[in-house]
This record gives structure tokens, C-alpha cells and sequence, in this order.
């Protein structure tokens, strides 16, 4: 089979990026390219400086200030009432302050997240959206980390699979839409190579750990209950009983070829993040 191969030019002028959430999943990643790539890159957080805080509307201005471009992703996710209000407000005060371009992180089959993808289509600037559902850092980086450690993973989860998508390939991606020409007035819904259930995800990585982790299917109504006892916020616990509910529902358990749309090259395997994984030891504690 001939390998397709994507050749997009460089942009012929560097742009400086807001990177919000520049501390996390993504965010981390994507400053980390830019700053290779010798890209100016401000993180927007509140330990950044200046500060940025999506509770305080205050900070927006100062954050987006002498910047050409943003990576807006939303932290704890788009679902969460009162996102697309924020996404609004702040892609206003982006675009009256000069920004040019908005790198959006999108959830997907979450109705909130097109909301907030319409608002940024429609800013009157150049966007591209990523669009993607749960990560394979989740599981390293993310909450499901200590039950990991721990050798027991209670999930609301059983035979829905999921696409599972590298934070990796979220990131060469939003890096390409910044740096190349050709990703503007585009949406990329990016996912795995193939679909997994969650007991197989943890078989998986149990395996690679050389661990024994059990996995245990519970209710949600059971999940939350175990959540409350460990004093985890209710906010929290409202987001995992919408994403546990709604959107792993079924609705996701199709693959897509955003990955390659955007880069010419298949997406990495939840195999290949496993592997690279446990040799870090971060599964054993």
C-alpha cells in the first residue's frame, strides 16, 4: 500500500502563543514543542506570569496581551456548566485584544464542547479545532493514576470500547496548526488506532507493569459513593458521572483518521504508550 505523506509548509512568520493550561496534559506539550521549535510561548496559568484563571475573567486581558495566538484548552472540561459562557466571554476579550488564531481543545460527543467550537468558528479569526475523547494519560497522568499504584481500578466501565487517543498526537497536531500552513478553517476529531474497553486497557497495562491489577465494574451509583468517601469535590464527581453516563455511552466506539488528516502518518497505538510507560515506573508506584 502507498504511504500517504502530507507535506505542508512552514508559516512564514513566527506567532507568540498563549498556551492555557500550559501545565497539563496537553498544554504541557504543546509549550514544550513551540519553545523547541524556537516559537515564543506565555503558559496560561495562575502560577504563570501574568496570571491566568478561568474563575477570574480579570486575567484574561493581561494573559492574551502582545500575543498572536492561542491554545485554548479548558480545564476541568467543556462539559462543565458555565464553560461556553467562559469560552465566549474570554474569545472575545482574545479577539479585541489582537489575537489571530485559536487552537481550540474539543471534547468529543459532548454537545457543550460543539457549542463552544460554533464560538470559535465564528470569532472572525483563523481556528482549528481538535477534537478528542479520553486520553491515554488518563491513566498516568490523570485520576485513575493512584487505584493504578494501588493494584484495584473500580470503574463504572465495562464493555464500551473507547478510541483512546495519545496526548502526544493532540499535540504534534495543535503544534502543526500553529507553525504550518494549510490546518486554518479545519476540524480534526482525533482517536486511536482501534477500540479497547476499559478492563482491557488496565489487562494491558498490568501486563506491561508486571503487575497484578484487578479491575472491578461498579455502578455509578456505587462509583460515586466511593468518590464522596475520599472527599473528592462534587464538581469532580459531577464531571466523571457525566463522561462515565453520557459520553461513554456508545456514541464514541468508531475510529477516525484525524491524525493522519493532519499529519500524513497513522496515530500512536495505546500499545506504544503502555510500553513507554512502564518502563518509567510510574505504575509501580
Amino acid at each position: 500500500m502507498e504511504k500517504r505523506i502530507i507535506m505542508k509548509a512552514k508559516k512564514n512568520t513566527i506567532s507568540k502563543v498563549l498556551v492555557l493550561g500550559g501545565t497539563g496534559k496537553t498544554g504541557s506539550r504543546v509549550a514544550q514543542q513551540l519553545t523547541e521549535k524556537g516559537w515564543p510561548v506565555r503558559i496560561g496559568s495562575r502560577s504563570g506570569t501574568p496570571s491566568f484563571d478561568w474563575e477570574d475573567a480579570g486575567t484574561w486581558a493581561a494573559a492574551v496581551k502582545d500575543m498572536d495566538a492561542v491554545y485554548l484548552s479548558y480545564y476541568p472540561d467543556l462539559a462543565i456548566p458555565g464553560a461556553v459562557e467562559k469560552i465566549a466571554a474570554f474569545t472575545k476579550i482574545a479577539v479585541t485584544n489582537g489575537i489571530k488564531q485559536i487552537v481550540l481543545l474539543s471534547g468529543r460527543g459532548e454537545k457543550e464542547a460543539q457549542a463552544s467550537e460554533d464560538i470559535v468558528m465564528n470569532a472572525g479569526i483563523d481556528w482549528t479545532v481538535i477534537r478528542c475523547a479520553w486520553f491515554n494519560q488518563n491513566f498516568s497522568e490523570g485520576y485513575l493514576l493512584d487505584p493504578l499504584v494501588a493494584g484495584h481500578v473500580a470503574l463504572p466501565a465495562g464493555a464500551v470500547v473507547e478510541p483512546f487517543v495519545d496526548t502526544e498526537d493532540i499535540a504534534d497536531v495543535a503544534v502543526a496548526a500553529f507553525t504550518e500552513e494549510g490546518h486554518a478553517g479545519k476540524l480534526y476529531e482525533l482517536t486511536g488506532p482501534r477500540l479497547i474497553t476499559f478492563p482491557e486497557a488496565i489487562a494491558e497495562i498490568a501486563k506491561a507493569a508486571g503487575r497484578n491489577i484487578q479491575y472491578q465494574e461498579v455502578s455509578m451509583e456505587e462509583y460515586k459513593g466511593m468518590l464522596a468517601e475520599y472527599e473528592i469535590p462534587d464538581d469532580f464527581i459531577w464531571l466523571v458521572s457525566y463522561l462515565f453516563t453520557e459520553v461513554l455511552d456508545g456514541r464514541n466506539t468508531y475510529l477516525t483518521d484525524g491524525v493522519r488528516q493532519a499529519l500524513g502518518r497513522a496515530p500512536r497505538d495505546f500499545s506504544e504508550y503502555v510500553k513507554r510507560t512502564a518502563a518509567s515506573g510510574v505504575w509501580n508506584g
